[in-house]
């Protein structure tokens, strides 16, 4: 073949090699679908399920790579596998485990996607998923069958904020062999040692604190058994999970600033919460750092923070419409589902269309509590308040 190129050949095929001894702090981002092999020996010689080479732009490339050990290293696990979202990420855990005839327990105040999973699992899979009561602790062992393949759990509850005894829930699913997968978002993995506390299986909506910027769709399974990894991995390439490499670039960027971002949103909310528990209006903080929240010894025995999240009980006396117009009527506070950003968030739920047993009466309304200054947050609560 001659050397000479036609312009568009040169096009596709440059000739130009950036010099050797570059080097900057961010981490490069390596887009790819198809990945090019040295020769016709490395393509064979390479499993996409060995993680130590590069295969295929769906199983990872340096930069996904790179997110993964981070995250593995901030959780205290070995393994980590990316997903388009954090439901992917549960939905992943679950066809890695689970199949028809399996039996599969969810706590009764999931995340409310989790529980729809659970449930269209039983309607068109024939997997039995069953809803137990959050702070049963090792009371769990009586709901264990021989049939139980996965125990879920989420410390603390995304929108009811109990916490539930980990420790217990995972030494009476060990005792049967059965692995226990924490959704442990609500800390980022800072505030709680999932691993050292005996879950099997982390799951993490990387959508929250470590992207930081409400810009970002992804989630993470992380673990430190390697058969386990190896079902989760099969489950991924089948399900052909993949994340792109500018949003894997975004929560790496966003990795950094984490821990002062959460440190921050952990003493903006306390301050919040600790406010609106002086109010006449609010009949319940539910903040898991506060005494009188559900599990509040669990969360002062096992966690070292707090983070921004948490719910508020309304006085029953207030109606639905009332706190629907206290909602509208904030400026600082936007109405959203998500979290983790650095724009404050309120949003009402209706819980008793939520869980299975309810007893709280008066509206439940949950806060995020963002980057502004908290004083502001206070005084944009007492305005909305003052339209009840």
């Amino acid at each position: 073949m001659s050397t000479r190129k036609t312009l568009q050949t040169a096009i596709v095929h440059p000739g130009y090699e950036p010099p050797a001894g570059f080097e900057a702090f961010p981490t490069a981002i390596h887009h790819a679908s198809t990945v090019v092999f040295e020769n016709v020996a490395a393509m064979r010689a390479r499993s996409w399920s060995d993680r130590d080479a590069y295969t295929y732009g769906l199983h990872g490339t340096p930069t996904s790579f790179t997110l993964e050990a981070q995250l593995a290293a901030i959780e205290g696990g070995e393994y980590c596998v990316l997903a388009p979202s954090g439901l992917a990420a549960i939905a992943l855990v679950n066809f890695a485990l689970l199949k028809s005839g399996d039996d599969v327990l969810i706590p009764d105040n999931a995340y409310g996607p989790n529980r729809d999973l659970g449930r269209w699992l039983a309607r068109d899979f024939g997997i039995s998923a069953r809803f137990y009561d959050p702070m049963i602790g090792d009371g769990i062992a009586t709901l264990i069958r021989d049939d139980t393949r996965l125990v879920w759990a989420e410390a603390p509850g995304s929108v009811s904020m109990e916490v539930p005894d980990i420790p217990a829930i995972c030494r009476a699913a060990r005792a049967r062999g059965v692995p226990v997968a924490l959704d442990n978002t609500w800390s980022a993995g800072l505030a709680f040692r999932a691993f050292d506390h005996g879950v099997d299986i982390v799951m993490q909506a990387l959508t929250k604190y470590q992207s930081g910027g409400s810009d970002v769709l992804m989630g993470a399974v992380i673990t430190r058994d390697r058969e386990l990894d190896k079902r989760i991995q099969f489950a991924h390439m089948r399900l052909g999970f993949g994340v792109g490499m500018d949003d894997v670039y975004l929560v790496l960027r966003g990795l950094q600033s984490m821990k002062l971002r959460f440190d921050a949103h952990d003493a903006a909310a306390r301050k919040v919460a600790g406010w609106l528990k002086e109010r006449p209006e609010i009949a319940a903080v539910l903040h898991p750092a506060f005494p009188d929240c559900p599990g509040h010894a669990h969360w002062q025995r096992d966690f070292t923070g707090a983070g921004g999240l948490f719910s508020v009980v309304f006085d029953e006396r207030f109606s639905e419409g009332q706190t629907d117009r206290f909602v509208d009527s904030l400026k600082l506070f936007k109405i959203g589902y998500s979290w983790g950003g650095s724009h404050s968030l309120c949003v009402p739920y209706r819980m008793q269309g939520m869980r299975s047993q309810w007893s709280r009466r008066g509206t439940l309304m949950r806060f995020y509590i963002g980057l502004e200054d908290p004083d502001d947050l206070i005084a944009d609560i007492a305005q909305a308040l003052a339209t009840l």
